[in-house]
C-alpha cells in the first residue's frame, strides 16, 4: 500500500501520524494531500465525463443543437495540451485527466460526425489535416518555440470552444442534445482545478484559463436549466390545449 502511495506522489504519513497523536493535520500537511487526492479523483471521473452526451447522441440519433465547431476545438485544445505534457515528461497526474477526456472527445466527434451525415467537404479536410498532424504533435516533432506558442494557446482554442455552443444554446432558446450531467461534469471538474492550481502555485496564466472555464461552463449550465425549464412549460401547455 505505501509503496503504491509513493509511486503515485502521496505523503499519507504527515496527516497518520498527526491523527495516531490525536492532532487534527496541519494545514501544510492536509492541503497538499487534499490537492493530490483530488487530482487523480479528476483522472478517474474523466474517464466518463463524456459518456452521457455521447449516449444521448447515440440514443436520440440526433445533434440538434450541437455546435460541431465547439467539440472539433476541444479535440484540437486536449491534443496540444496532452502532446505538451508527453513532450515534457510531466506525471501522470497532471496529464491523465486530458489523456482521457482526448479519446472521449475523438469517440464523441465521429458520433457527431455519423449523425450529421452528409458530410462537408470541410470536414474531410479538417478530419485529415488532423490525422496528418496529431501523430507530429506527440512526437514532439516540432519545433520548441511553435510547441509553447501552441501551449500557450490552448486557453484561447478551449475558451472559442464554449463561445459557438453558448451563442447557438443563445440563438435557438434551446440547448438541444446537450447532455446535463456532461455539463455539471465539467463544470464541477473546472471548479476542483482552480483548488489544485492555486495550491500547486500555477501559473497565472494556467489559472486564468482554469477560471474562465469555470465562467463558460458555468453559462451553458445556466442556459440548460434555463431553456429546459421553459421547453418543459410549452410542453405542459400543449397538453393542456
Amino acid at each position: 500500500m505505501e509503496k503504491a502511495m509513493d509511486y503515485l506522489g502521496i505523503d499519507l504519513l504527515c496527516a497518520t501520524n498527526s491523527l495516531r497523536h490525536g492532532h487534527f493535520p496541519a494545514k501544510d500537511c492536509l492541503f497538499p494531500l487534499i490537492t493530490k487526492l483530488l487530482s487523480y479523483f479528476l483522472v478517474a471521473a474523466s474517464m466518463t465525463v463524456k459518456l452521457p452526451q455521447i449516449m444521448k447522441i447515440v440514443d436520440k440519433k440526433s445533434v440538434r443543437g450541437l455546435s460541431v465547431t465547439a467539440f472539433e476545438l476541444e479535440v484540437v485544445g486536449y491534443t496540444i495540451s496532452l502532446a505538451y505534457c508527453l513532450h515534457k515528461k510531466l506525471p501522470f497526474s497532471a496529464f491523465g485527466e486530458i489523456a482521457f477526456l482526448l479519446i472521449q472527445a475523438l469517440i464523441l466527434m465521429g458520433c457527431i460526425y455519423y449523425f450529421s451525415k452528409p458530410l462537408s467537404v470541410g470536414a474531410w479536410v479538417r478530419v485529415a489535416v488532423y490525422f496528418a498532424l496529431a501523430p507530429a504533435l506527440f512526437a514532439g516533432k516540432i519545433d520548441a518555440l511553435v510547441f509553447e506558442a501552441l501551449y500557450a494557446s490552448k486557453h484561447l482554442i478551449f475558451l472559442s470552444a464554449r463561445v459557438p455552443q453558448i451563442w447557438k444554446n443563445f440563438r435557438g432558446k434551446s440547448t438541444g442534445q446537450l447532455s446535463f450531467l456532461t455539463c455539471l461534469m465539467n463544470l464541477g471538474g473546472s471548479m476542483a482545478r482552480v483548488f489544485t492550481s492555486v495550491q500547486v502555485n500555477a501559473p497565472f496564466s494556467m489559472l486564468l484559463g482554469i477560471v474562465l472555464a469555470v465562467f463558460t461552463n458555468g453559462i451553458i449550465m445556466s442556459q440548460i436549466l434555463l431553456y429546459r425549464v421553459k421547453e418543459e412549460k410549452q410542453v405542459d401547455a400543449k397538453k393542456m390545449l
